[in-house]
């Protein structure tokens, strides 16, 4: 609590790497992240919700039950983490990070990677202490990793070419009219309807023209 309540989020991002318990609550009924949300340490808030242990995703490098096989090659691991626990959730700055990996930038790869993240999402929307903001943001990156091999599979440009659609602005005004219904349709195609954050989403962005 302590770190995240002074704003340190160096000594939060260490004290959550050696194991510390995002969803421990205090005397009050309050978590960390709800507490330096209060006292307004925001920067300590995000570094809390964007964390994800390696463990976590290194389980998915291992075969589990009948598998032969792992869901995810231990090489795709450290790349998939970097991606996972990054605060930038700009759709460009993604597809860059997917770019300057050449492990990553693979049909194949990223086929393996995007059926990891939608399982960690369904385990997010599953699990005792669901977490929706986690599960959305696995599930958002999957849709980038989709469109990602749309692009590598059909265009000449490839992923430069999905980084330009991105950044294009309508002629009138400027506005990135592809980037805005990239991301409206990721969050249509959020699978759990009854989640809270889902429906507080499609209420801000519904009457909201593009």
């Amino acid at each position: 609590f302590f770190p995240a309540n002074s704003g340190n989020k160096e000594i939060t991002w260490m004290m959550l790497e050696a194991g510390a318990e995002t969803d421990v609550v205090n005397s009050v009924g309050r978590t960390a992240a709800q507490m330096a949300a209060f006292v307004g340490q925001h920067d300590c808030v995000t570094v809390i919700n964007n964390f994800f242990p390696r463990e976590r995703l290194d389980y998915y490098t291992k075969p589990q039950g009948l598998d032969k096989e792992p869901k995810l090659p231990v090489k795709l691991a450290g790349p998939l983490h970097k991606i996972i626990t990054t605060t930038n959730m700009h759709p460009v700055k993604i597809v860059l990070l997917v770019k300057e990996n050449p492990l990553l930038a693979e049909v194949e790869a990223l086929q393996k990677c995007y059926r990891v993240l939608d399982l960690i999402c369904e385990k997010c929307m599953k699990q005792k202490d669901m977490n929706e903001v986690l599960a959305m943001k696995m599930h958002y990156i999957s849709c980038i990793f989709q469109k990602c091999i749309t692009f590598l599979k059909e265009r000449e440009d490839k992923l430069d070419g999905f980084i330009k659609s991105l950044l294009k602005g309508r002629e009138k005004d400027g506005f990135p009219v592809y980037q805005e219904k990239l991301i409206r349709e990721s969050i249509r195609k959020f699978p759990y309807c009854e989640a809270t954050l889902l429906q507080q989403l499609v209420r801000s962005i519904a009457p909201v023209e593009i």
